[in-house]
């Protein structure tokens, strides 16, 4: 069974994070939903406390939602239930939903909505990041407690004003990622397209105006059903969660009270 971290009672919801993170990137936002829903934050296999897949098993997005599945029943949640996914997590979440899993579903700045594949500077950009906080961890983790080099640092890859993310988080959010031991299967893995324009269930997608991980060449909406919510968040980059945690959350909570 998958890590996670539970918080507050009600209607379950699911939240998935994105590749080279873990739950922790949600822990801004939950305080805002656990007083009226009972919240789980996953590790994704592979990442977090979370091991990877079984051996021979490839960390694809239905092999992924294959395991999410399972760790969703055995902690006692029946699907249908509402999930809310950030980058790799936000298209787990509309597998999820393609497959009937999913009661609702918000995905933020979710990957796989591309022609072909993602966009060149993605691959280049987290191969970087990946680099650095393995080889130099103790520099690039000195560098984020200064709150300039903490944004110039993250700006790209999470959003614009990082310099507000907490020292703590961002030292954690190091950890993560040079800790992730599926990190290069899974980006490897998860670079299809998606297409869910099956889906039958209410979906709203958002994606910041300062996301320039995955820009508009990203977000074909031919990939999602005709009813799907489009949402643009202004200033939100591509991992919002930091920056605008109540924004966050009202766009969770008004999605999943939108198909009561």
């Amino acid at each position: 069974m998958w890590h996670y971290c539970e918080t507050g009672s009600g209607r379950p919801l699911i939240l998935l994070h994105g590749i080279g993170m873990s739950h922790a990137v949600w822990n801004a936002v939950t305080p805002y939903l656990r007083s009226t829903r009972r919240v789980i934050a996953f590790d994704i296999a592979g990442f977090g406390l979370t091991p990877p897949l079984p051996k021979g098993v490839a960390p694809s997005i239905p092999n992924l939602v294959d395991d999410l599945e399972r760790s969703i029943h055995e902690i006692g949640i029946k699907p249908p239930v509402d999930i809310a996914g950030n980058s790799l997590g936000g298209c787990m979440a509309l597998e999820a939903a393609r497959r009937g899993m999913a009661r609702s579903v918000v995905a933020i700045s979710p990957t796989g909505l591309w022609r072909k594949h993602e966009p060149p500077r993605v691959k280049y950009i987290f191969r970087a990041l990946r680099f650095v906080a393995t080889k130099f961890p103790t520099l690039l983790k000195a560098a984020l407690r200064s709150s300039v080099l903490r944004e110039l640092a993250l700006a790209v890859p999470i959003s614009v004003g990082s310099r507000s993310i907490p020292v703590d988080d961002a030292i954690r959010a190091v950890d993560d990622l040079a800790g992730s031991p599926a990190f290069e299967d899974t980006f490897h893995n998860t670079r299809l397209p998606f297409l869910g324009d099956d889906i039958a269930v209410p979906v709203t997608v958002v994606f910041g105006d300062r996301d320039w991980i995955l820009t508009k060449s990203a977000r074909r909406r031919i990939r999602l059903p005709a009813h799907t919510r489009w949402v643009e968040a202004h200033g939100w980059g591509h991992v919002p969660m930091w920056m605008d945690p109540i924004g966050v959350s009202q766009l969770i909570l008004e999605a999943a009270t939108a198909c009561i």
